[in-house]
């Protein structure tokens, strides 16, 4: 009996090591169904959003990307919509992002400071600003007329959704006894959304397809073709535009702005037809299926290219695509697809028990409204998985960062102009990458930073007489570095380049990449921290200080009365300042450059930085002087930035501190935008406080109404974007940052399991793939909300302490090598991958 036993556990744990390797390997599939040992639950839990009906607003469309290329699915019946996106439609030009006259405002606006006489020079930072960012536009629309017989559909039948393990939305209908389907995803490999329309009798799909676009365009037909050219607005529309205006109709030069083309090709079964209407819409007449393959293009040549001096032809770059995907059958391109996209997507699972599944049972949008209630745990599965869908969708190698709505926009005049925010919108945009294990989406965030890096050298000359390069808190795809327009509260803020440079430390800290940090991340923190130093000037305490400075966005009341937000030293400024300076230390410690000069400066500026102060309520004090908030609820967070994302306050070795934060946040309260919810989240989950982490996450599910959004804080509207509202990205990649942050934590030298997971909510489930800093991947099992068993993948030699709710062992993880641990902390096998 104890024979069979021992059989029986070598057996168990044989397979745990398959699971687990299947998993780590890069591209491995996601198990689609049975059971197994490793988990005892269900692996088939489908990671779909559905939709009872079509789309009556923007935001239940369904959106679908490749990084470059996305559009919006509204899934009309008799008529359809896909709104099309190409990430370098934008209006503008390069421009000159300095302001010569700044030099004089800022000595007088320091010696305001200095003063203490806060309102003025919080008035007189207004000659500081700058001009606001260019927009993000849109190509225009794909609409597809079908015939009248399909008003008559059944509405019982009809049924749409998106597949996040395939990245394939589908609308089906019934129509008598004729079913009409369509599938549309969007092919990184090949550069091309692609749209299948089948019916289920032959010979009885007939439509017509044609462009439009709120752009300057026309379209002309050739054969089965479709091309439409058009332009962007050299120069924005005015900021403040009455709502009243039709935009549209303002004119503007066609030829300075940017050039964009789109092509569409139709193919149809043998049978069917394809005829062109007037020359510039396509008809389909009885064919049994057609296949529709569209790509977009504008001849932006890089930040630094005026579009008159493009070498580009976007037309021409459209039909030859169109062209290159000729030679592919609709499977062929729906293949190469789905391996592109799942060799990213399969790297991460997670199962979360307890609550009710009701993924087929009900709409996403009934699963949020009722989430309150049933706290359906699957629907954070989906929301965090929807987290990394939508990066992979609208951030790849060589394309545009993900902007403030990604990659998706309906208006040419978006909310925030859909521009690069980088006061907190941006870096949370790329929160996720690292710890979801999509470290490759986060290239197009270190190209960006390359270009401000250029524009940033001049501004900070200019602007500032600083070396290094310094950016604000808003740009473009033109690389603004300037401050924005406006008043100091949040145009004044030079911090932006600085943050952004934080995360190129973290790319080598979970990649462990040498060769990124020597060639792309080191220059970066190299030219920030020449900046910083010229920014930084001593102050009458003896500490260096930062001034003038603001905590973005907040304004605080001045001693005598009256508001301002201009100061010195804000907690936010000097948090990032210590988190660079750390950064830049560490990396030359990589790179043997340990005896820079550069180096010997951070570290004697390192000792006169000052220290984090306390209010005298006992939180953490956001100002240099603890100045009246007149708003303890806003939205903003800045002043606890040393915790998360930053590392300057830790549990372990600030727990005065890390007291202090927890003051803070309980002070700040819980409502909020949606990113602001996120980021708090993601704080209490660096206290290890689960029960006040899971709030957060809970405090997302909110079904908005985006005909009276003005009434919420937060939510999430029926396609599942999180809302502001309006519409901003950033919460949907935060909240998948929250939850990897609740499951597992690190340092170079420190992994934390579990260390905010609510037990009681999740009791039993599992995660694997998550990534881990020092390049390690992690697996683990829970059951009863007690750790069961974890594996570790390194990719290279490592050292690591592993702690559990205070137990901790040291361990060496080797190279090509799978390390199972049980639940106390003990190596039990160690297998070759």
């Amino acid at each position: 009996m104890a024979e069979k036993s021992s059989f029986f556990a070598h057996f168990t744990i044989l397979l745990l090591i398959l699971i687990i390797t299947i998993t780590c390997c890069e591209g491995g599939r996601r198990r689609s169904s049975g059971r197994t040992l490793m988990d005892g639950h269900d692996l088939s839990r489908p990671l779909k959003l559905t939709f009872a009906g079509p789309s009556r607003n923007w935001t239940d469309a369904i959106p679908i990307g490749n990084g470059r290329l996305g559009a919006t699915i509204w899934g009309g019946v008799s008529s359809e919509t896909l709104n099309i996106n190409e990430d370098t439609i934008w209006t503008g030009v390069p421009a000159d992002y300095t302001n010569p006259n700044a030099p004089e405002a800022l000595a007088q606006v320091r010696k305001l400071v200095d003063e203490r006489k806060y309102p003025e020079a919080t008035s007189e930072a207004v000659k500081l600003s700058g001009h606001p960012s260019d927009v993000y536009q849109l190509v225009g629309d794909l609409n597809l007329q079908f015939d009248s017989s399909h008003r008559k559909y059944t509405q019982a039948s009809y049924r749409r959704e998106l597949d996040l393990e395939t990245a394939l939305a589908k609308v089906s209908y019934s129509v008598g006894s004729v079913e009409f389907s369509r599938e549309h995803f969007a092919s990184n490999p090949d550069q091309v959304i692609v749209v299948k329309i089948s019916s289920s009798k032959p010979g009885s799909l007939s439509f017509k397809a044609s462009f439009d676009s709120d752009l300057h365009h026309h379209s002309e037909t050739k054969g089965n073709q479709i091309l439409m050219q058009g332009s962007c607005r050299p120069k924005r529309l005015p900021v403040n535009l009455s709502k009243s205006i039709n935009a549209t109709n303002i004119p503007y030069d066609d030829h300075k702005g940017l050039q964009f083309a789109a092509a569409l090709e139709v193919r149809v079964s043998n049978g069917g037809s394809v005829s062109s209407l007037g020359g510039k819409k396509l008809s389909v007449e009885k064919a049994d299926w057609a296949v529709l393959v569209l790509t977009a293009a504008s001849n932006f040549d890089g930040p630094f290219t005026m579009p008159v001096d493009s070498k580009r032809d976007p037309s021409k770059e459209c039909v030859n695509r169109i062209s290159s995907v000729q030679k592919y059958s609709y499977s062929d391109l729906y293949g190469r697809h789905l391996g592109d996209y799942q060799k990213l997507f399969n790297r991460v699972s997670l199962q979360l028990s307890g609550g009710n599944n009701k993924t087929e049972a009900a709409s996403t949008a009934e699963r949020v409204r009722s989430f309150r209630k049933d706290e359906d745990p699957s629907l954070v599965e989906l929301l965090f998985q929807y987290g990394r869908y939508l990066l992979i969708s609208s951030s790849r190698p060589g394309t545009q960062v993900a902007n403030l709505q990604g990659i998706w926009n309906r208006d040419i005049q978006p909310p925030w102009d859909g521009a690069p925010h980088l006061n907190i919108n941006l870096q949370m945009n790329y929160w996720h990458s690292l710890p979801a294990n999509i470290r490759e989406c986060q290239e197009p965030l270190f190209d960006y930073m390359s270009a401000l890096a250029i524009n940033g050298r001049k501004t900070a000359q200019v602007n500032y007489g600083a070396s290094g390069w310094v950016a604000h808190q808003v740009s473009d795809i033109w690389a603004k570095t300037s401050p924005d327009r406006g008043e100091a509260v949040w145009a004044l803020w030079p911090m932006g380049g600085a943050w952004l440079c934080t995360h190129a430390w973290e790319h080598y800290t979970y990649t462990m990449d040498k060769e990124f940090l020597k060639k792309k991340g080191y220059p970066l923190l190299e030219g920030c921290t020449s900046f910083l130093l010229d920014w930084l000037i001593k102050g009458k305490d003896g500490y260096l200080q930062t001034n003038p400075s603001t905590s973005p966005e907040h304004m605080f009341t001045s001693p005598d009365g009256k508001p301002a937000s201009v100061s010195y030293s804000s907690t936010m400024d000097i948090a990032i300042v210590k988190e660079v300076f750390s950064a830049i230390v560490s990396a030359s410690e990589v790179l043997g450059k340990t005896n820079d000069t550069l180096i010997g400066k951070v570290i004697a500026a390192q000792a006169n930085l000052p220290p984090t102060r306390l209010s005298k309520d006992g939180s953490i004090m956001e100002w240099a002087e603890d100045f009246e908030d007149p708003e303890v609820h806003h939205r903003h967070v800045s002043h606890l930035f040393g915790l998360f994302p930053g590392h300057s306050i830790t549990l372990e070795k600030s727990p005065e501190l890390a007291k202090a934060v927890e003051v803070s946040l309980k002070k700040r309260g819980e409502e909020g935008p949606g990113w602001s919810t996120t980021w708090k989240a993601a704080l209490w989950a660096r206290l290890h406080n689960s029960e006040h982490a899971y709030r957060l996450v809970t405090h997302i599910f909110d079904l908005v109404d985006p005909l009276n959004e003005r009434n919420y804080e937060g939510g999430l509207y029926t396609n599942l974007f999180t809302a502001h509202p309006p519409f901003q990205i950033d919460a949907n990649f935060g909240f998948s940052a929250a939850v990897a942050e609740m499951l597992v934590q690190s340092t170079t030298k420190d992994l934390y399991l579990l260390p905010a997971l609510p037990a009681d909510k999740w009791p039993n489930g599992y995660v694997k793939g998550l990534r881990a800093r020092g390049g390690v991947t992690v697996n683990i099992r829970w059951m009863e909300g007690s750790l069961v068993e974890f594996g570790l993948v390194s990719e290279q030699s490592v050292s690591t302490r592993i702690v559990y709710r205070g137990n901790s062992v040291a361990t060496i993880l080797s190279p090509g090598k799978v390390f199972t641990f049980d639940k106390d902390l003990k190596c039990i096998r160690t297998e070759k991958l």
